[in-house]
């Protein structure tokens, strides 16, 4: 089976033991970094759990780059241009670990651990999760170069396409790698498009205050919540699509949260409490 085989590769890269200390570092990681995917991740089973941990963290290193207000704009092209360079070649992890290296104490810690998240990621799978930071990066790169110029809808799903609905559809390959499931590759974008709609509601004053408008000429709050939910629509549509194993189960989390936080938002108001997380992660799970 795909699955059985893909689990027992899941610990060597280049002939190297990836032991649990890695694991359950990315773990911690993650449960810093984003309360939204640590729940769905977490749960995850062996081998699919290396690879998604794997992939979150790698983007959101890269992402950190991409948002860091202490960074010069010509550092952060400089960056992430050589991870896209870099990331896909032989020798990588050590290439990556040094070109970040110099700059580790202005960087988070997931940012400069980027060698590290790409050990963890199973070897059957590491090129697809490579090729999409490679993809982000590059893409990353080219925005804070035009400073997130934004003036159409059709810039804003360029802008969400780069730095969510390309999860999306790497999500569906690590799907198909893991056990066969298949996706509609348009809502599997529309899936994470719809769920950074939802981030740029949700922060928009601090973009605001660092100098970043992601809303496109002339679209106030109600049209990026109506862009917000079109997409949440197509993510529906997208879960119900799945065959029942993990991919269903993993996407059904994040999309409920987003959901809440959108009508909540609506409502006027910002953040879910962690009771309220909890208490969809057991009604969704149940």
């Amino acid at each position: 089976m795909i699955k059985e085989a893909n689990r027992k590769q899941c610990y060597f890269l280049e002939g190297i033991p990836i032991t649990n200390v890695i694991l359950n570092d990315a773990m911690s990681m993650l449960q810093k970094t984003s309360r939204t995917f640590y729940i769905p991740i977490s749960r995850l089973d062996p081998g699919l759990k290396e690879a998604v941990t794997s992939a979150y963290l790698c983007m959101r290193a890269i992402d950190e780059i991409e948002d860091h207000e202490g960074l010069a704009d010509p550092l952060k092209i400089k960056l992430l241009q050589e991870i896209h360079d870099t990331i896909e070649q032989p020798g990588a992890v050590e290439e990556i670990k040094n070109c970040l290296a110099p700059h580790e104490n202005v960087l988070p810690s997931v940012t400069s651990q980027l060698h590290e998240w790409m050990l963890l990621c199973p070897p059957t799978v590491a090129k697809t999760v490579f090729r999409y930071t490679a993809m982000m990066s590059k893409q990353m790169g080219e925005w804070v170069q035009h400073k997130w110029e934004i003036r159409t809808e059709e810039d804003l799903d360029r802008y969400t396409y780069s730095v969510a609905g390309m999860v999306g559809e790497m999500l569906a390959e690590l799907w198909l790698w893991y056990d066969g499931t298949k996706s509609d590759m348009t809502k599997a974008v529309a899936f994470g498009r719809g769920l950074q709609a939802v981030n740029i509601l949700r922060n928009r004053t601090e973009d605001i205050e660092r100098g970043v408008d992601f809303y496109p000429d002339g679209w106030e709050f109600k049209e990026m919540l109506q862009y917000a939910r079109r997409n949440l629509k197509q993510a529906d549509d997208y879960i119900a699509e799945l065959k029942k194993g993990p991919a269903r189960k993993f996407c059904k989390i994040p999309l409920a949260l987003a959901h809440a936080t959108v009508n909540l938002i609506a409502a006027g108001g910002n953040k879910l409490t962690r009771d309220t997380v909890l208490k969809i992660v057991s009604r969704v799970t149940s």
